[in-house]
């Protein structure tokens, strides 16, 4: 049986007070409630330390939304993974097509903060997905194909099980537009069967894909019930407690 996980990456939203609104009201929506789902927030980094010490004691689990992949030095701006295990987060978002398409972030630098945040022991949330563009030109499969073996190069069957696979389309994020469930379940089960032929089938059995695009409450169930859909990783939705609590208590 896979883990259904749904995390929230807040983006470049929420200041110090807004941060502790937010969880608070998230642990508030979901206390008492018999959860089948592992959940995450992902807030700046200027509030992990603080959501940290709120979600303690909670079933909110905490993580980044980005780092480097060398351990120190002259990389001004930059945080690195063992930064991020010292405030007390426990995952790490990777490979966003934010941090693709407006940071210029290549497959081959984001297998590198892949290894390193493993090897920190992080727990890397792995996001490929392709654009519109893409999808429209019959060069989707390609594109993710690419994305998923430049993502998992070098990277031994042991460590599957601490990697979370979140496909997102392009055209889907942020856009109002959602991927139907049958075009989510088409790509989730392409990616499960690279995996397949990459690792063993058990392994990719195990592997929880995420899915994300304007994820919402009325839609949440829906696309969570397709076989190879295992979760959500949630941008705008999660940004009010009830709306994300909403997402969650829906699967």
């Amino acid at each position: 049986m896979r883990k259904t996980v749904i995390a929230g990456n807040w983006k470049m939203n929420k200041n110090l007070a807004e941060a502790k609104e937010l969880v608070n009201g998230i642990k508030s929506a979901l206390e008492g409630k018999t959860l089948n789902a592992d959940v995450i927030v992902c807030p700046p980094y200027v509030n992990i330390a603080t959501v940290v010490e709120l979600a303690a004691g909670s079933v909110v689990k905490v993580g980044a939304q980005n780092m480097y992949f060398e351990e120190s030095g002259a990389y001004t701006g930059e945080i690195s993974a063992d930064m991020l295990k010292s405030v007390g987060a426990e995952y790490v978002i990777l490979g966003h097509s934010e941090r693709r398409t407006i940071f210029g972030e290549s497959d081959e630098t984001i297998n590198k903060k892949m290894k390193k945040a493993l090897e920190a022991g992080l727990k890397p949330i792995f996001c490929i997905g392709e654009t519109l563009e893409e999808r429209e030109s019959g060069t989707m499969k390609s594109v993710i194909a690419k994305q998923v073996k430049g993502g998992l190069a070098g990277i031994p069957e042991r460590d599957l099980a601490e990697i979370i696979v979140a496909y997102e389309p392009v055209w889907a994020i942020g856009t109002g537009k959602t991927a139907s469930p049958d075009q989510a379940q088409e790509v989730h089960a392409y990616i499960r069967g690279m995996l397949k032929d990459m690792y063993s089938e058990a392994a990719a059995e195990a592997m929880t894909i995420q899915y994300g695009g304007s994820v919402k409450p009325d839609n949440a169930k829906e696309l969570m019930g397709m076989k190879d859909i295992d979760g959500a990783l949630v941008g705008g939705a999660c940004l009010k407690a009830d709306s994300f609590a909403g997402i969650i208590t829906a699967v």
